[in-house]
This record gives C-alpha cells, structure tokens and sequence, in this order.
C-alpha cells in the first residue's frame, strides 16, 4: 500500500503527522516505512528524513540496512520550491526506484511530499503531479488556524481535478480553541463528518486498500 501525505501549505505538520502514521500503522500489525524523496533547506543532513528514517527503522526491521540516500534521494540546502533549490536535475525514475525499493521490505510507505500541492518540481511539473503519477491516494494535512478553510477547499478541489483519491485531517497543531470558534462550525455544516482523528483516518484508509 502507498500513501502520500501532502498539506495545504509549508508547515502543516507533515512530518509529525507522517511519524504519527507510523506508529499508528505499527500499532495495528503493519509493518510500514516511510520517505520523503525531495527535502530542501538541508544544511548538513535532512532534519526531516532523518526523523522519518529512525522512525521507520525501530518499528521496522526489514529496514536495517536503508540509510539516508534511500529515505531522502534529493536534499538541496536552498529552503526554497524544488524547482528553485534545486542544484542538479531531478530524476523522477530514480524516486521511483526509491520508493519501490522502500515498498519491497514493508506493508504500507507513507510518501512525504514538499509544501503544498502547487510547489514546483519543474517548471511545469508540480507536487500534484507526481502523486498522480505514482497512482497514490493523498492524506491532506490541513491546518486548525485563520484561513484554513480557503486553503482546504482550494487544494481539494485541487486533489479532485486530477481525480486524486484523498482523505483528509485537520492537525490541531495550533489556535486549537479558536479552531472550534471560527472554523468547526462551518465544516461540521459543510461535510459529513471532520476527521479529528488521524487514528480513525487510516484505519478507513487501511481498510479501503486492503484486498
């Protein structure tokens, strides 16, 4: 299984909810590992990744052997777009063979993207795109402070024009009281349901992905 978790902006929670979702996949008896094949603003190693990777390799021990290079293949220290930091070409075959490799020695490989959903890889090849490309459903990572409801609603219609299957939750990261003042009350009338829970989100995605 694969699953590629993306936000609606830089500094959602990404990478804590991505750890989050690890532990959460070991909880219920899946053996998972995770990567996040571009990271930009690496100085000396990929603060990211490397989080991402220890996680991975202490509930995983199909992972013993995986280091940094297959966790985050691309590390540029601009902190900027892939497509601005960037300082050589990026070869989307080789994050694939990446992730292929990752998706050998585990059940579930949680791919963590760059930004948001329209954050450049190339000039014309966007973070949206290489989900499609992979053929993954997305978790989308939304915010709990002001603005977040133009933010949402705009990265899923985004998701939905590229018919990019996704689930979504809301990290309660920050203004969590002002969240349920000026923002709950318009998803509760808006959606179904919120999803507050990022247990209760995969577990609904393990269970539509199982065959």
């Amino acid at each position: 299984m694969l699953l590629f978790i993306t936000a609606t902006d830089t500094g959602i929670g990404k990478t804590h909810t991505t750890l989050q979702l690890l532990q959460i996949a070991h909880d219920l008896g899946y053996k998972a590992a995770a990567i996040k094949p571009i990271e930009t603003g690496v100085v000396s190693s990929p603060e990211d990744g490397s989080k991402l990777l220890r996680k991975s390799q202490e509930l995983n021990p199909n992972l013993n052997d995986i280091t940094i290079d297959d966790v985050v293949p691309y590390r540029f220290s601009l902190p900027a777009a892939p497509f601005v930091a960037k300082d050589i070409p990026i070869d989307l075959d080789y994050i694939k063979e990446k992730i292929e490799l990752l998706q050998s020695r585990c059940d579930i490989l949680f791919v963590e993207g760059a930004g948001g959903l329209m954050v450049p890889i190339e000039r014309d090849y966007f973070m949206i795109d290489l989900i499609r490309d992979l053929d993954a459903p997305a978790l989308l990572v939304t915010p709990s402070k002001l603005g977040c409801i133009n933010q949402t609603l705009l990265s899923m219609e985004a998701l939905r024009n590229r018919d990019i299957s996704f689930w979504w939750y809301v990290n309660l990261y920050e203004d969590r009281d002002e969240y349920f003042k000026i923002t709950h009350p318009f998803y509760k009338a808006y959606f179904k349901e919120v999803p507050l829970s990022l247990v209760s989100v995969f577990k609904r995605y393990a269970h539509a992905n199982v065959s």
